[in-house]
């Protein structure tokens, strides 16, 4: 499924509204002049607002996209894009990109 390249300064946050930034940007390719970022780099969560037990299982620490892209890749590694599926750890919940650029979009 096609959707835009998400790059560093996009805003990524957690299912609960924390901020979530890449941990590892790929400076190989960029957009505007900003890193776009690997499926294998882990993004780190802030400020999530899901309860700790007993009264919930967070708040989300780190999250990971599962799939990018299929056809477009860096270093022989897919692209985060902003269709792909991702996981927040530890509360099984996904990261959601808010707002990306919107020149460049990829399979």
């Amino acid at each position: 499924m096609p959707g835009y390249l998400v790059q560093v300064g996009a805003q990524v946050v957690c299912a609960h509204a924390g901020q979530a930034n890449p941990v590892t940007p790929n400076p190989r390719v960029k957009i505007n002049g900003q890193a776009t970022v690997l499926t294998s780099s882990l993004y780190s969560v802030a400020g999530c607002t899901m309860p700790s037990p007993p009264n919930g299982n967070g708040p989300c620490a780190t999250g990971q996209w599962l799939s990018g892209t299929t056809r477009v890749t860096s270093n022989n590694q897919p692209l985060v894009i902003q269709s792909g599926s991702s996981l927040c750890t530890p509360t099984g919940t996904p990261l959601q990109v808010i707002s990306t650029q919107t020149r460049v979009k990829a399979i």
